[in-house]
């Protein structure tokens, strides 16, 4: 596997095992979690195959939407018809219009704890825009979505791409804004750049965006504590709970600031904490897995996690799109 296939496996797999390791927790304060599983709280997968949430599916179907597109300009409308495509697979009687991939892999249709805001915008019939906002919401369901972006585009387009398919769900700022940083920081990691780097140039970048500011403070707060020797656990309440774009967002960076060098600790502390631990720990994945590549992700977890075939087959597939785009 050459090192290029190794990030872009690794972004996709290590976000599906970040999630499949926070899911189980995901509503439990951090309390809850050490008295459950004892010790430093959770620190493995489940046993057998280990579930996604919709973090997983949605990104899956942002891939598809990216797989199914032949013209750029027809990006974001090909992803919002991926996400009615996800929206059916969680019971919704809605009108399909475009065929895809996942829709007949059933088990892409369990229901896991899908975002309220991502299925009443869905449900609405209108696509949000960032000119025309559908609600003022800047859950984290903008941005956990989006590596695919990340994994496809160069930087400034993966930005751009990133904060208009938030958009389509998260009308806030905040809801959109950390999807374009995150698809941004990920696509400078493929292009070369060393994670340190690549969360300083994607700090740059948001200062030229007005009301990214709430993204960039907390940002530029895991950058300085991620490359510090302090208590993971503090800083990470320090942030907030991951519940909203900004914060799932600096959770994660620093997690991966944190442990830039080990996959398994950076998750670890991505999911132990108060708050949204399944999109924490697959945003973290997502990045780290992109920097370190597949063989740093332990491998019972690569094999254990649920979709790991559908998973490998969308990397495939975006690598040999990736590879286009960049002729």
């Amino acid at each position: 596997m050459t090192r290029e296939k190794e990030k872009i496996y690794g972004c996709l797999l290590g976000g599906a095992i970040g999630d499949a390791l926070g899911y189980p927790v995901e509503f439990m304060s951090h309390s809850k979690i050490l008295e459950t599983y004892g010790g430093v709280g959770i620190n493995d997968l489940e046993k057998g195959k280990a579930f996604i949430s919709d973090d997983t599916q949605m990104t899956l179907f942002t891939a598809e939407g990216i797989l199914l597109t032949t013209s750029k300009e027809k990006l974001v409308d090909n992803i919002y018809l991926a996400y009615l495509r996800w929206l059916s697979t969680q019971g919704y009687n809605i009108p399909v219009v475009e065929e895809g991939w996942l829709i007949h892999d059933n088990r892409l249709h369990a229901r896991r704890a899908p975002g309220n805001s991502c299925i009443s915008a869905l449900q609405s019939g209108e696509m949000g825009t960032i000119d025309e906002p559908i609600n003022n919401s800047k859950g984290c369901g903008g941005v956990m979505r989006v590596a695919p972006l990340g994994v496809l585009c160069p930087p400034d387009e993966a930005f751009t791409y990133g904060i208009k398919t938030a958009a389509i769900t998260h009308g806030h700022p905040s809801g959109y804004y950390p999807a374009g940083a995150l698809a941004r920081i990920i696509s400078l990691i493929l292009t070369g750049d060393g994670l340190v780097h690549a969360v300083e140039d994607t700090m740059d970048h948001l200062r030229k965006h007005d009301g990214s500011e709430e993204t960039l403070n907390l940002l530029q707060r895991a950058y300085m504590l991620g490359l510090e020797n302090t208590d993971p656990f503090e800083d990470i309440k320090s942030f907030g709970q991951g519940w909203v774009g900004e914060e799932a967002l600096a959770i994660a960076v620093y997690c991966s600031l944190r442990f830039k060098d080990d996959f398994k600790k950076a998750l670890l502390a991505a999911v132990n904490h108060d708050g949204d631990s399944d999109s924490t720990g697959a945003i973290t994945g997502n990045i780290l897995g992109a920097a370190l590549g597949t063989d740093k992700i332990p491998e019972q977890w690569g094999y254990r996690v649920e979709l790991r075939d559908k998973i490998n087959m969308m990397a495939e597939r975006l690598l040999y799109k990736h590879e286009l785009y960049y002729i």
